[in-house]
């Protein structure tokens, strides 16, 4: 007796599961041979294949539900958190959105010619079910598509918006500054708000004689301070400016990364005493590995001075070591967690998708028996309320960070909470396969 429609599909449900690490390793072998999707070679299995399998549970189970049912329901909500998951984690791991659509079309060419190959071994499977299932495919990866790039656009909406907030703030200290040079040096010649040299040539200007001595302190005080952070923000501006323009390059070269990292901190440790914190450093006394020396340095020092900077008690911890195919880089301080502020869009985006990705790790790591290597999140991660240390510059230091991090095919995870203060981990490829 010839099988159904509906068990057809079931069937063919049944054969695409019992060939779905057939499948699965298809997609990956396709992705890392196309020479424009290179941050995937930097990812393990696990990281690589994220939600896809969750997402492809959903297709199955769709094909043998019944057309509207509880199932099919169930498995178009599951299949929607996953996707939008997807989106997250490949933006946290550094992705362009080009290379996201792009491995979406590997994954639905190497479905669909399953669906052949399937459709040729076994005959009791109709053309019209085999046309069924390739439209519920055709719609299960646009879909995905669709549902990855709009949570992949809302990060970076997110960071475009942590960014405007710390402009914001920045015109607000330079109006600050500007009173103040109004009420004790009347001759500055130089209009704050449009040249940030006025600020400093109004420091050297305070020496009006009728000018109390303690006013005269704070007033070359408050300069000096703005003058600085100011400056430090237009550099970072500067940066973020050259990268998100792809003006910088990576230059490939095999380094010491624990000889780098450990000079950076000796180097910081004038600043940790000033602010009578402690700064340690701990890792293997040697580890080479390829990648841009420069960059990696510049992308270390953004995380720890940041580190140094908004933390009042205790220190920063920094330690570096290697897993599989990766090194990483963690910074930890003992500051006050994540705080509402200029960049909390920001951190707050790369937090949730660093507790989705370590989800999907150990899920990923249960099958295979491996120990999952995603930064675990403390268990009070909750924002702390209470005024912000946000200052101008921050939100910019995190997307100058983020976006190195993307340039060098790494994945950023971050861990905050009040009592155990923040975590930033950069996670690396050991070796790239060809510059770019």
């Amino acid at each position: 007796m010839p099988l159904t429609p509906s068990q057809q599909l079931a069937t063919l449900s049944e054969y695409l599961s019992a060939r779905r690490e057939a499948i699965l390793l298809a997609w990956r072998t396709a992705d890392r041979a196309d020479p424009e999707q290179m941050t995937g070679r930097a990812l393990t299995l696990g990281q690589f294949l994220d939600h896809i399998p969750p997402i492809l549970d959903a297709y199955e189970l769709r094909l043998r539900s019944r057309p509207g049912g509880a199932d099919a329901r169930t498995a178009e909500a599951e299949k929607k958190e996953e996707e939008v998951k997807h989106g997250l984690h490949r933006w946290q791991q550094g992705y362009r959105l080009k290379e996201l659509v792009t491995e979406c079309g590997h994954l639905h060419l190497c479905v669909f010619e399953e669906l052949g190959r399937l459709g040729a071994t076994h005959p009791e499977i109709e053309p019209a079910t085999l046309l069924e299932a390739q439209r519920q495919l055709l719609r299960l990866i646009n879909d995905t598509i669709s549902e990855s790039a709009a949570q992949y656009e809302r990060m970076q909406q997110a960071e475009a918006a942590s960014r405007v907030v710390d402009l914001q703030k920045a015109l607000a200290t330079m109006d600050e500054v500007e009173q103040r040079r109004g009420a004790f040096i009347q001759q500055a010649v130089h209009d704050l708000n449009n040249d940030i040299l006025g600020v400093s040539m109004a420091a050297s200007m305070v020496v009006h004689p009728h000018l109390a001595e303690a006013d005269r302190a704070r007033s070359v005080a408050v300069l000096q301070r703005a003058t600085q952070g100011l400056s430090t923000m237009l550099g970072e501006l500067m940066e973020l400016a050259r990268l998100e323009a792809g003006q910088d390059k990576r230059k490939l070269a095999r380094f010491d990364a624990a000889a780098l990292i450990a000079e950076l901190c000796r180097g910081s440790q004038p600043f940790a005493q000033e602010r009578n914190l402690f700064l340690r450093a701990e890792g293997p006394l040697r580890l080479a590995v390829e990648g841009d020396a420069e960059k990696v340095r510049r992308l270390a020092k953004n995380l720890l001075l940041n580190a140094l900077k908004y933390t009042e008690e205790g220190g920063v911890t920094v330690t570096w070591g290697e897993e599989k195919e990766n090194w990483w880089l963690m910074v930890q301080d003992t500051g006050p967690g994540m705080l509402p502020g200029a960049s909390q869009s920001l951190k707050a985006g790369l937090q949730e998708a660093t507790a989705s990705a370590k989800e999907s790790d150990e899920k990923s790591a249960a099958i295979k028996g491996e120990t999952s290597q995603v930064l675990a999140a403390p268990g009070d991660t909750a924002p702390r309320t209470g005024p912000a240390l946000d200052q101008p510059g921050e939100g910019i230091g995190l997307s100058v960070v983020k976006r190195l991090c993307e340039l060098l095919d790494a994945s950023l995870e971050i861990a905050s909470s009040a009592p155990t203060g923040t975590t930033f981990r950069a996670v690396f490829p050991r070796r790239y396969g060809s510059p770019s």
